[in-house]
């Protein structure tokens, strides 16, 4: 079990720690609903340093990130950052990352359970003037969120953080410490996710003065509960629900990040087959409509029979009602489908919907 520079931190403030890809992390510190509404009204405070970081240099870097994932690199300036993904020469998807461009080298950003899997991978695939490195340890990642992330986090730099556009960063200063600032997060809110070198002392001078900083705003400390809650009511995918190596990006609602017209990649020929050939199912949203609280592997029926199954399902503290997505058949994918889902044996009535199912304010 691995354990983050913020471990006994979270230990101090009594959260809850559960064992996730590998790394002994907080699921709550008071209650998950409270916490998930601090983000939505406030801002919360994030420990995700179990993400992996890899950094890819070499004069063949663009044309070896171009080739291992879905989106398009060439459009990426130093600067910006890009979602995307990685898929298997079936289309499976490998993994989703966010990709940042920063000048001389890319730094990737993926899934915790995934770094070994996804480092692999890119190794196996590396070509040319390539020099692949796993930073995953070296690195530690806050993730402040809410509508009062910016004007919490803005005592603590001088730069003007209203001035990086949304999937952009700075690399400045903040509470005296060099990093990484980035308007991304997995909420949907404004917010702010903080790269920076993962030394124990960093780790309790950036986690104290942001606390300190938020005090005014409300902040509160949020554990993986709230996390996956928040980024199911924006419809958000997480990998090993509802994408992974048998799911592809175009059925998974990825199409937008899914560049065909930009010439060969990895899973490229698989997915211009499939979409010439017509998608046989699609990742939905559904919102239930009876008191009840679908989960991650429930069966989603119409007129009795089954169609698809629930990837991710949770209660909503914003709608509060139950909500989840899952894979149905693409004839009854369409928004305003009336569905039932099995809960515990009895079938309850459901609608699919349009996602994300809150309004993004990122």
């Amino acid at each position: 079990m691995k354990r983050t520079p913020f471990y006994n931190i979270h230990r101090g403030l009594g959260a809850k720690i559960v064992e996730f890809a590998g790394f002994e992390m907080p699921v709550q510190y008071s209650s998950i609903i409270e916490e998930h509404r601090t983000v939505r009204s406030a801002v919360g405070i994030f420990d995700v340093s179990h993400m992996g970081e890899f950094e890819i240099w070499g004069r063949d870097a663009t044309e070896f990130v171009q080739r291992a994932t879905i989106n398009d690199v060439t459009k990426l300036v130093p600067g910006k950052a890009q979602y995307s993904a990685m898929c298997y020469p079936d289309g499976g998807i490998v993994d989703d990352l966010i990709l940042y461009h920063l000048g001389d080298h890319y730094m990737m950003v993926v899934n915790a359970s995934n770094i070994e899997k996804d480092f692999s991978w890119l190794r196996e695939h590396c070509v040319g003037d390539v020099d692949l490195r796993d930073v995953s340890d070296e690195v530690a990642l806050l993730a402040v969120q809410g509508p009062s992330s910016l004007p919490a986090l803005q005592k603590l730099t001088r730069a003007d953080l209203s001035r990086i556009p949304y999937y952009h960063f700075a690399r400045d200063t903040l509470a005296g410490i060099e990093m990484l600032i980035s308007p991304t997060g997995y909420t949907g809110e404004i917010g702010f996710e903080l790269f920076f070198p993962a030394h124990p002392s960093n780790a309790e001078t950036v986690w104290q003065r942001i606390l300190e900083a938020g005090k005014d705003f409300g902040i509160r400390p949020v554990g993986l509960g709230a996390r996956d809650t928040l980024r199911l009511e924006m419809g958000y995918c997480l990998y090993g629900n509802d994408i992974d190596a048998t799911t592809n990006p175009l059925e998974a609602g990825l199409g937008w990040i899914t560049k065909l017209e930009k010439g060969d990649f990895i899973g490229r020929s698989a997915l211009l087959k499939k979409k010439q050939e017509g998608l046989r199912r699609k990742l939905v949203g559904f919102r239930v409509e009876e008191k009840a609280v679908p989960r991650h592997g429930y069966e989603i029926r119409l007129n009795g029979s089954v169609i698809g199954r629930v990837t991710s399902g949770t209660f909503s503290p914003s709608l509060e009602k139950g909500i989840g997505m899952g894979y149905v058949e693409a004839a009854h994918s369409v928004p305003g489908t009336a569905i039932e889902v099995l809960v515990r044996s009895k079938s309850v009535r459901a609608t699919v919907v349009k996602l994300p199912f809150l309004e993004r304010k990122d």
